[in-house]
């Protein structure tokens, strides 16, 4: 609307400038039709006092040059000012009028413009040519005159945008703000705050009704997560208790079956510390998913080191040794608890894995994509296309069903870091095993 307005105002201004021009025109013309046929009679008469008092008048009064020039170019009679140095245009408008015919409009004249109005008739006696009358004005007066215009013209337009800039912000704001709210809302409920809401219904009334949407299906979405994670504790906490019992009715049979029965009864032991293991796996996705992330800058090398510490006993008794490479601090922005949580998942399935004598080698670097804390195990490994598999849950390889677990450990490290705006990344590196990286944000400055 501005473009539109300017190139309307700049029409509308050359218009003015062109008008008023032309109105200064036409009073010239008016006034050589005025003095043609006195100065005609002069010439006949050979007289130039018959019109030199009236010119000399006119000049006064209205501040202009008029003066008649005879067949042959020369000056013939003046009211006032000088004509024996004009300029080549001024003399060829002469030469033209002489000719018979009338001299040609003049430039358009704008406030920053120089030079005079000139206006140049031809006298005829007779149908001949017998001189040419002369009437030359000052152009301030029609320059104060467009500048006048022009400056009523931009203070208008100046107002007109300031108006439509203040209509335009105010329907901005009326039509945005309840979308930044909503924008904002959004937001908090993918970092976690199930209780986000906007609680400012304004705005258009498309926008009322996505806020009341919205709502609804925040306040959905919080007890549908709800109902999930009541469901996961309250099966976790209800299965535990016959699940024990069947394990203890189960140790109970065995004292009184012979030893042909130990490898039944072993098996039927592994099974239910399985789903001991399963349980408490549910139990502990259940809490993790309700608990708020608490974001601070975390040493991932002072991390790692003291949960390896604390895996020391369980990796000594298999046999397999911890090699934490890498002693320079490594900052995150992230919640340590998850972090901890996601790397005990990862350790414990590599020791798990790794062969008795082996090493576990833990590295923890920065690269341009953020912070990386990667487990190598040199176990069995996988297959390349079970690589896109190992991070769902329950899922196991078919040669690794034998080995104790859920097939949570890496689900669980991967919703924890997905929840801190990383992830789980798994190689099969060259040599054989498996590396699993976590990836995490590095340290925001």
């Amino acid at each position: 609307m501005t473009v539109v307005l300017l190139v309307l105002a700049g029409a509308y201004a050359w218009s003015v400038a062109r008008a008023v021009q032309e109105e200064v025109s036409g009073q010239q013309l008016g006034d050589l039709s005025y003095f043609q046929s006195g100065v005609r009679q002069a010439l006949r008469a050979g007289s130039p006092d018959v019109v030199a008092g009236e010119m000399t008048r006119y000049s006064e009064l209205y501040g202009t040059s008029i003066a008649v020039f005879d067949r042959s170019g020369a000056l013939w009679a003046s009211g006032g000012g000088r004509f024996d140095d004009l300029g080549g245009d001024l003399r060829g408008q002469i030469e033209l009028a002489l000719s018979g015919r009338r001299s040609d409009p003049g430039p358009p004249v704008l406030p920053w413009s120089m030079g005079e109005l000139v206006a140049v008739e031809p006298v005829f006696d007779d149908g001949n040519v017998i001189g040419a009358l002369f009437i030359s004005a000052n152009a301030d007066r029609v320059r104060a005159e467009i500048l006048t215009h022009w400056s009523v013209l931009a203070a208008a337009c100046a107002l007109t945008i300031l108006l439509l800039l203040f209509a335009v912000v105010r329907l901005a704001n009326w039509v945005l703000r309840p979308m930044l709210r909503v924008d904002r809302a959004m937001a908090a409920v993918e970092r976690g705050e199930r209780d986000a809401r906007v609680s400012d219904d304004t705005g258009p009334p498309e926008m009322r009704r996505m806020i009341r949407m919205f709502n609804q299906m925040a306040e959905e979405i919080e007890r549908v997560i709800q109902r999930q994670e009541a469901f996961a504790m309250n099966a976790s906490h209800e299965l535990r208790n016959p699940l024990g019992a069947l394990l203890m009715r189960v140790e109970y049979l065995a004292t009184g079956l012979d030893d042909s029965w130990e490898e039944d009864v072993e098996k039927t032991r592994a099974e239910g510390r399985r789903l001991t293991q399963i349980l408490d796996a549910l139990l502990g996705m259940a809490r993790s998913g309700r608990q708020d992330s608490s974001f601070a800058a975390v040493d991932l090398v002072d991390l790692v080191a003291s949960r390896i510490a604390a895996w020391a006993p369980v990796s000594a008794d298999r046999g397999v040794s911890v090699e934490l490479r890498g002693g320079a601090r490594v900052l995150s922005l992230t919640d340590r608890t998850s972090v901890e949580s996601a790397f005990d998942a990862v350790l414990d399935n590599a020791l798990k894995f790794a062969p008795t004598g082996s090493a576990v080698e833990v590295t923890v670097e920065r690269d341009a994509a953020g912070c990386g804390i990667a487990v190598r195990d040199h176990g069995p490994g996988l297959e390349p296309d079970e690589l896109e598999l190992v991070t769902s849950r329950f899922w196991r390889s078919p040669r690794d069903q034998n080995v104790p677990g859920s097939g949570l450990g890496l689900a669980i490290a991967s919703d924890l870091l997905g929840d801190l705006n990383g992830g789980v990344q798994v190689q099969s590196p060259e040599g054989g095993g498996l590396r699993v990286v976590l990836r995490l944000p590095g340290e925001e400055r």
